[in-house]
């Protein structure tokens, strides 16, 4: 999803930017072989803090980024209703605030007007994919995410999407050479991943394919532990064996590790 830029800065930074350009204006003139004007006290960092904060009304969507920032979704919206409905970037942020609610049937309504403003919008794109993903609709969000690529090929987020959602419909081989290129374009794509979820896939066997595809993408970077919690989750759900594990070169990076060890000798005790 996107990310929402900060209100702007804060009085006090107003206040200390005022201060330093005046100070190098007084320096300009020092150096200058003009004769400076006689200058005036200026005003007090107090003084000009009200000043700055009197002209500073923030917009409906400054609001609107700030009640995101909080988490306060709800409030989010009824502030990006105030914005001017041809703004591509508040229908996306509006769209992002409902699927945040789990509210998917006006998560996909704003994101699709918002691309009826700015159909290239590979964020938007991808967004809406996430929504089919939830619904479990994942031929529709496989078409959003490589519609999306055509726009951003070079997002790792967007491969790591479709990788999801390819290994989801059992397309394992395909959605394990998306996960490489996601990889290849940004090894930390799974540092995100502290606690290891699976959300869609229905059944014990999606979900395990799920994991044990995550693990091999994580013990390629290195997140050894990461891929170590996925692999303990792969086996739980019946995808994969100890047998299997230690026959995948992807894995060797792990032998001799006790979480590791301690996990495949768990399971040939069961």
């Amino acid at each position: 999803m996107c990310r929402f830029n900060p209100l702007r800065r804060l009085v006090v930074a107003a206040v200390f930017a005022a201060l330093a350009a005046l100070a190098i204006t007084t320096q300009a003139f020092a150096a200058s072989s003009f004769q400076a004007p006689p200058q005036t006290a200026p005003p007090s960092p107090i003084a000009q803090a009200a000043t700055v904060q009197a002209q500073f009304q923030p917009t409906p969507e400054d609001i609107g980024d700030s009640m995101i920032a909080h988490q306060r979704y709800q409030a989010a919206i009824e502030a990006y209703k105030k914005v001017p409905r041809t703004s591509a970037d508040v229908w996306n942020k509006m769209g992002i605030a409902y699927q945040m609610m789990f509210n998917l049937v006006d998560a996909a309504r704003c994101y699709q007007a918002s691309l009826k403003l700015d159909p290239r919008n590979a964020h938007v794109l991808n967004n809406l994919g996430t929504v089919f993903d939830s619904q479990k609709d994942y031929g529709a969000s496989e078409r959003f995410y490589r519609k999306a690529l055509k726009y951003d090929p070079k997002s790792a987020l967007i491969l790591k999407n479709l990788g999801t959602t390819l290994l989801t419909e059992h397309k394992y081989n395909k959605g394990w050479e998306v996960y490489q290129a996601a990889l290849a374009l940004d090894p930390t794509i799974f540092e995100n991943n502290a606690n290891p979820k699976v959300e869609n896939p229905a059944s014990a066997q999606q979900r395990g394919a799920l994991n044990y595809y995550m693990a091999r993408g994580c013990a390629r970077v290195g997140q050894n532990e990461c891929a170590i919690e996925y692999l303990r989750m792969a086996l739980n759900e019946g995808f994969t064996s100890p047998q299997k594990i230690v026959a995948d070169r992807d894995f060797a990076i792990l032998r001799g590790m006790p979480a590791f060890e301690q996990l495949l000798a768990a399971q040939h005790a069961q």
